[in-house]
């Protein structure tokens, strides 16, 4: 047995083993709180991403709401416009009857 090693380098190897064992684990504890860390802020993430698509799509339909609703303002705005525009013709067209009405009266028709 020319190979052996002696109690106390057995024990040394042993020490020095655990203590390697024991750094890995640390390390491994470590990682694992990292990657915890990571996964939670990618699920934050990820739910960031949803709630910006949400707005963006609540954000479309606001838009088209605006649009329908200044449509609808610019035609009752408008209607208001033709109603004056109708009833002074109207107005006119009494008047100008009136006076030609009075002028043909005047000339003996």
């Amino acid at each position: 047995m020319d190979n052996a090693i002696s109690r106390a380098e057995h024990e040394e190897f042993r020490r020095s083993m655990e203590l390697a064992n024991e750094n890995l684990a640390s390390e491994n504890r470590r990682q694992n709180r990292r990657l915890d860390i990571l996964e939670e802020n990618a699920k934050q993430n990820t739910a960031m991403v949803a709630n910006v698509e949400r707005l963006a799509v609540n954000m479309e339909n606001m838009l088209k709401v605006q649009e329908q609703q200044g449509d609808r303002l610019e035609a009752l705005e408008s209607r208001d416009g033709e109603k004056w525009r109708s009833a002074a013709g109207y107005v006119l067209t009494v008047v100008l009857g009136i006076v030609i009405g009075f002028v043909f009266k005047q000339i003996g028709m």
